[in-house]
């Protein structure tokens, strides 16, 4: 019943907008935390109590989840994206007039994409994203090899 309840009202709330998101390792930590701590609190196992991660998940009959979920909602919100073509693909793959800021490059939605889906370069991401056959195999394939 606590599995239910947390696959119904909690991980939509906390997923909300997620495609949204810019993914980093540092980021990617805090969600894979939040999960086990979600996880914890419906075992109701002490942080005392000196379990690991994986034997917590085991307890639970669970996988971590959360992180490839909310990188096959970018990747599935990102095609739609693409096939349109207007602003939106503009905004997205960087191409649009202006200078560039000063300092390190913040990393894009596309870079994290394309290493987590497998080619690596974010120009064979972008032609994968033309063949709707093509695009529904990475991301399945992406999702089965996890993150």
């Amino acid at each position: 019943m606590r599995k239910r309840a947390l696959q119904c009202y909690i991980e939509p709330v906390l997923m909300y907008g997620c495609e949204a998101w810019t993914i980093s390792k540092q980021i990617q930590n805090k969600l894979e935390a939040t999960e086990m701590w979600f996880l914890r609190r419906m075992l109701r196992t002490p942080w005392t109590a000196k379990k690991t991660n994986e034997r917590v998940l085991n307890e639970a009959n669970k996988r971590r989840l959360l992180v490839r979920t909310i990188r096959e909602r970018q990747a599935t919100f990102l095609g739609h994206v693409m096939k349109r073509e207007k602003q939106e693909h503009l905004v997205t793959t960087g191409k649009f007039e202006g200078k560039r800021s000063r300092g390190r490059q913040r990393e894009k939605i596309m870079d994290g994409l394309a290493t987590w889906l497998g080619p690596g370069k974010v120009s064979d991401t972008l032609a994968a994203f033309k063949d709707r056959d093509l695009w529904r195999d990475m991301i399945a394939n992406a999702y089965k090899q996890g993150t």
